[in-house]
């Protein structure tokens, strides 16, 4: 499992791979947002998204299941990470401490198209997909550190001043989630 540390707090924040969320939905039998609708949004680039029947977190594009179970878990909304959450005993970080921490990976920033979504222990915490925050409004969720279509040209998304939300029920390919223990 890949993790990033920040030695000031000793905050260690764990993307959620696509084994540990199948792990939990084992458990639990617990179904998704996007499962329960029969349909997700699958980003073409960062200007163009789709809806796509049965896209879903066991297949996020809708038809493909996942290439490898260490991919940070996608087509996950808020409300099912915090399911996540509660089971496993964690927590989201807010998104303070998402950069707090995230800024002591010294890895390859996934951004500018350069690769696709990567397995998380082989790629910097920033970019590869936005990570769920700790929800500071009640309808709306504020996603940190970007995804691989992020650049200085486009959404810009890889740096901390951005500003991108989504309600509680939104999943997407290039959303995950990362967490801390409590």
């Amino acid at each position: 499992m890949s993790l990033v540390s920040c030695n000031k707090n000793t905050l260690e924040l764990r993307p959620v791979t696509y084994a540990q969320f199948a792990e939990f939905v084992s458990a639990t039998n617990y179904v998704t947002d996007a499962e329960k609708y029969g349909w997700s949004v699958v980003q073409v680039d960062v200007y163009n998204f789709v809806t796509v029947d049965g896209a879903n977190w066991r297949k996020p594009d809708g038809s493909s299941t996942v290439t490898s179970y260490d991919l940070p878990v996608t087509q996950v909304s808020y409300n099912d990470a915090k399911a996540y959450c509660t089971w496993a005993n964690k927590r989201f970080p807010t998104y303070e401490e998402f950069w707090e921490i995230a800024n002591q990976d010294q890895r390859e920033i996934v951004s500018n198209n350069t690769l696709p979504i990567s397995n998380v222990s082989e790629v910097n915490i920033i970019g590869n997909v936005w990570d769920i925050t700790e929800a500071e409004k009640p309808d709306s969720v504020r996603l940190a550190g970007g995804s691989l279509f992020c650049s200085e040209s486009t959404c810009h998304g890889t740096v901390q001043e951005r500003e991108l939300y989504v309600d509680k029920e939104t999943a997407n390919i290039h959303i995950g989630f990362s967490v801390l223990d409590r």
